[in-house]
């Protein structure tokens, strides 16, 4: 799908990495000046002292699922592979910090006082963990406008849209389509993608990929196609999010700006020019 007006506006994801990325940088460097000049970039964490549950959040979009193929082999659900691959790939790669390094990193207080004092030097509060973010926004006028406001817009758009008779009748259609293929009514595709009977009985986040699911998943994706239900909800989403930025350029305009100030600081963070 193209992306909408407010995903131009504050923080995107790449942004979220990347600021990600320059917080390892900024840590690893508060470490060392504290004296920890071999403290790893990515540290690892220590082993759990009993035994752990993993579970897979699967994010669904008010149009539900698009993919065809992927409705084919996995319903609503998701290729168990790589989602595994993607939880290795996660995982830290560097050694597990030592207790004194802990100290540093999370701010543990040591004295009466409850601050740190290492190598006769304070640690800041919460650490070189909590510092490493802390420089990334210490230019931003206002840190809760810049990570709350477009969300927080977007939430109350999203609203309107799924009251917008457009949609409505898009999704109504898109509901006697799948029923008229021989299977539930649902009031939209959201409401099929979490059917309860396709995720009964599992622990591990995913579906059981029955037939009933498959085929269900199939029919949702191919009337959506038929109906271009999605394009629809995208293209009154776009209408209301641009007439949204218009009515209140001020509060957008305050965001962009601290979005530009975290992005400087990523660069500057991480090298580069």
């Amino acid at each position: 799908m193209p992306e909408l007006p407010l995903e131009q506006q504050g923080l995107n994801a790449r942004d979220h990495k990347r600021m990600a990325r320059a917080q390892t940088h900024l840590v690893r460097q508060c470490m060392r000046s504290f004296g920890f000049a071999d403290f790893p970039l990515h540290p690892g964490r220590p082993a759990p002292m009993s035994e752990q549950s993993h579970l897979m959040a699967v994010a669904v979009s008010p149009y539900g699922l698009l993919d065809l193929g992927q409705a084919r082999r996995w319903g609503y659900g998701f290729d168990p592979h790589r989602a595994a691959a993607w939880g290795a790939a996660a995982e830290p790669k560097g050694r597990v910090p030592t207790q004194r390094e802990n100290q540093v990193l999370h701010g543990f207080g040591t004295g009466n006082d409850g601050k740190a004092v290492v190598r006769g030097r304070e640690v800041p509060e919460g650490g070189c963990a909590a510092e490493g973010e802390r420089r990334l926004t210490a230019g931003v006028a206002n840190r809760e406008h810049l990570m709350g406001y477009v969300s927080r817009r977007t939430q109350k758009i999203d609203r309107a849209v799924a009251e917008d008779e457009r949609v409505r009748r898009a999704f109504r259609d898109w509901s006697r389509c799948v029923e008229g293929k021989g299977f539930k009514e649902y009031e939209s595709p959201v409401e099929a993608f979490g059917d309860k009977a396709w995720w009964a009985g599992r622990e591990d986040g995913n579906t059981a990929r029955t037939k009933r699911e498959l085929d269900t998943a199939v029919a949702d994706v191919a009337c959506k196609r038929k109906l271009n239900t999605a394009g629809v909800w995208w293209a009154v989403s776009n209408e209301k999010q641009r007439a949204d930025v218009r009515d209140n350029k001020a509060g957008y305009a305050a965001v962009r700006e601290d979005r530009d100030r975290v992005r400087a600081a990523i660069r500057e963070a991480l090298g580069e020019k």
